[in-house]
C-alpha cells in the first residue's frame, strides 16, 4: 500500500469515527466517546499530511486531539504521584522562547531602520488594536472577572513566532513581519505588564515589577541565549534548525494540554461562548490590522502583514503569565483557546491570499478613508 492510499485511507476511518459519534450521541451520549473523539483527530490529521493544500493544518488538528484528550481525562494531565505537570510550563514557555532566538539573528532588528513606518504602525496598531478588541469582549463575555482577564491578557500579548510563518504563506512581507514580531517581543516586558495593569486591573489584581520579571525571565533571556548559540553555530550545525521547530510545538500542545485539564470545568460550563469570543477578538484583529495599513496608504504586501501581526498572539507567553499569576485555570483559559484557533484562521487567510495576486501599487486617493 502506497503512502496516498494511507492517506486515503486514514480519511476513510476518521469519517467512519464521525458516524460513530454521532451513533453514540443518540445512544449512550458523548461522555463515552472519547477514545472515538481522539482517534478522530488523530486519522484527520494523518490524512491531511497526504494532500499540499491541507498539509499545514495537521498541527493544529493534533492540538484538537490533545485538547480532546485532556478534557476526557483531564485527571492524567494534572498531576502524577504527587508531580504536578503545572511546574513544566514556565521551562517549556523558555525553551520555546529559546528556539525563537535560535531562528533570529541581529539583522532581523535591522527592519527598523529599513522600514520605520511599517514597523511603527504595525507594533502601534498591535499593542492598541488587540488589547482594547480584548477589553471590550471581556466586558461583554459576562464570564467571571478572571476569566474575562485571560481574554485581556491573549489581547496585551506581543507577536508570536507563529505569524512569520503565516506571513510567508500569504506572501506578505516577510521581512516587516520579522522585525515586528523581534520589536513587539521586545517590548513585551514593559508594554504587557502596563497594558494589563490598565485594561484587567478592574478585574483581577496585577502585579506589574512580578509581570515584568517573569516576562524578562520567559522571553527575554532565553531569546538572548538562542541569538547567542545562532551566532555560534550559524551554517556550521543543522540539527538546530531542524529540532528546535518540533520541540516548540510538542512544548505548545503539552501546556495547551496542562491548560485544558486545569481549567476543564469551566471549559464544559463557558466553552462554546469562550470560543466565540475568541474567535471574534482574532478575526477582528486581522480586520482592523488590514485597514490599519490601509489607512496609512501601505502596499498591499504590507498591508497583509499588518492585518497577520495585528490578529496573531504569542499564547503561549500568556499562558506562562497566567500560571505565574497562580491563575491557569481561569486566566489561562482564552490563550488556551486563542492558540488553535489563531493557527486555523490563520491558515485559511494564509491560504486565501497566496492564490490572490498582489498588486504593489500604493493605494489611490480617492480609496483612503479620511480620518476626522
Amino acid at each position: 500500500m502506497n503512502k496516498f492510499n494511507i492517506y486515503k485511507l486514514s480519511l476513510g476511518l476518521a469519517a467512519l469515527c464521525v458516524l460513530t459519534v454521532l451513533v453514540l450521541l443518540f445512544t449512550t451520549g458523548l461522555a463515552q466517546a472519547g477514545p472515538v473523539v481522539i482517534a478522530f483527530f488523530i486519522l484527520l490529521a494523518i490524512g491531511f499530511r497526504g494532500f499540499p493544500t491541507l498539509k499545514g493544518f495537521a498541527y493544529t488538528v493534533i492540538i484538537f486531539a490533545a485538547v480532546s484528550t485532556a478534557l476526557y481525562y483531564p485527571s492524567y494531565f494534572v498531576e502524577y504521584d504527587g508531580f504536578k505537570f503545572a511546574v513544566l510550563i514556565t521551562p517549556l514557555i523558555q525553551v520555546i522562547m529559546f528556539g525563537m532566538g535560535t531562528s533570529m539573528s541581529l539583522g532581523d532588528f535591522v527592519g527598523v531602520v529599513k522600514m520605520p513606518k511599517g514597523v511603527f504602525i504595525g507594533v502601534f496598531s498591535h499593542f492598541l488594536i488587540m488589547p482594547l478588541l480584548g477589553y471590550t469582549l471581556a466586558n461583554i463575555s459576562g464570564f467571571e472577572p478572571e476569566i474575562a482577564a485571560g481574554i485581556i491578557l491573549i489581547g496585551c500579548s506581543p507577536n508570536g513566532m507563529a505569524s512569520n510563518v503565516i506571513s510567508y504563506l500569504a506572501k506578505a512581507n516577510l521581512a516587516l513581519s520579522i522585525t515586528i514580531t523581534a520589536v513587539s517581543t521586545l517590548l513585551a516586558p514593559l508594554l504587557t505588564p502596563l497594558l494589563m495593569k490598565f485594561f484587567a486591573g478592574a478585574f483581577i489584581k496585577i502585579d506589574v515589577m512580578h509581570m515584568m520579571l517573569d516576562i524578562l525571565k520567559m522571553v527575554i533571556v532565553p531569546i538572548a541565549a538562542g541569538l547567542i548559540v545562532n551566532k555560534l553555530l550559524k551554517g556550521r550545525d543543522k540539527w538546530l534548525e531542524t529540532i528546535m521547530p518540533m520541540i516548540s510545538m510538542a512544548g505548545i500542545a503539552f501546556i495547551i494540554v496542562i491548560i485544558t485539564a486545569a481549567g476543564h470545568d469551566s471549559l464544559l460550563d463557558i466553552g462554546f461562548k469562550l470560543i466565540l469570543l475568541v474567535l471574534i477578538h482574532n478575526l477582528l484583529g486581522y480586520t482592523l490590522g488590514y485597514w490599519s495599513g490601509r489607512l496609512f496608504r501601505m502596499k498591499e504586501r504590507d498591508c497583509r502583514t499588518m492585518a497577520i501581526e495585528v490578529g496573531m498572539q504569542n499564547g503561549g507567553l500568556a499562558s506562562g503569565l497566567a500560571k505565574e499569576m497562580g491563575k491557569m485555570a481561569t486566566v489561562g483559559l482564552a490563550p488556551a483557546v486563542f492558540g488553535p484557533l489563531m493557527n486555523v484562521t490563520g491558515s485559511i487567510l494564509a491560504s486565501y491570499w497566496h492564490r490572490k495576486p498582489i498588486t504593489d501599487e500604493e493605494i489611490p486617493e480617492d480609496e483612503i478613508v479620511p480620518v476626522t
